[in-house]
């Protein structure tokens, strides 16, 4: 069970490709940078701090902007090991934007990442709900957060969406794999 709680962390904190729920920010300006840096599939380097920080600070964003950036700031943190801070950043964003289905999800990730599966749950679930962009993680990474809790049947429910949404991902078909369906 823990080395399926890292690899969703891993899965969606962007350590494997692609993986994580970053927000789009256009143009050439810190925030887009910020947003490039999210979106790589590379460990971030303190630059990309710096990029999102100075966004933040003095580019007088939109608040659409100002969110995705929070969102992009918290999966960099994330990916860093940093998880009171990504969970600041994606707090910030949902109280800024309480539809914004990707503050949901990357947090979600980081409650995994602190095993508290019962927030994540109901996390990755209010993402589904808000149309995530990436529901093939959000469905995996309820499966796990289901099994953790002990709800096989919604586990794999979860993990047959995913497998689904993203048929040429092998981690949820391999969740599969360990279940045995029978016929009531």
């Amino acid at each position: 069970m823990a080395a399926r709680r890292l690899l969703l962390v891993a899965l969606l904190s962007g350590l494997a490709a692609p993986a994580s729920a970053s927000v789009i920010v256009i143009g050439n300006s810190w925030a887009a940078l910020c947003y490039r840096a999210a979106d790589r599939d590379s460990r971030p380097r303190l630059e990309d701090f710096t990029n999102c920080d100075v966004a933040l600070d003095t580019e007088g964003l939109t608040r659409h902007d100002t969110v995705s950036t929070h969102i992009n700031r918290g999966i960099l943190r994330l990916r860093r090991g940093n998880v009171s801070e990504a969970i600041a950043d994606f707090d910030t964003a949902i109280a800024m934007d309480p539809s914004e289905p990707e503050a949901y999800l990357n947090k979600a990730a980081a409650m995994i990442r602190q095993d508290d599966a019962e927030q994540a749950l109901g996390l990755f679930t209010m993402a589904i709900e808000r149309n995530t962009r990436r529901p093939d993680l959000a469905h995996y990474g309820r499966g796990i957060a289901n099994e953790t809790l002990g709800h096989v049947e919604q586990a794999y429910a979860d993990y047959r969406r995913a497998s689904e949404l993203r048929p040429n991902w092998d981690e949820p078909r391999a969740e599969l794999r360990r279940f045995r369906v029978v016929q009531r």
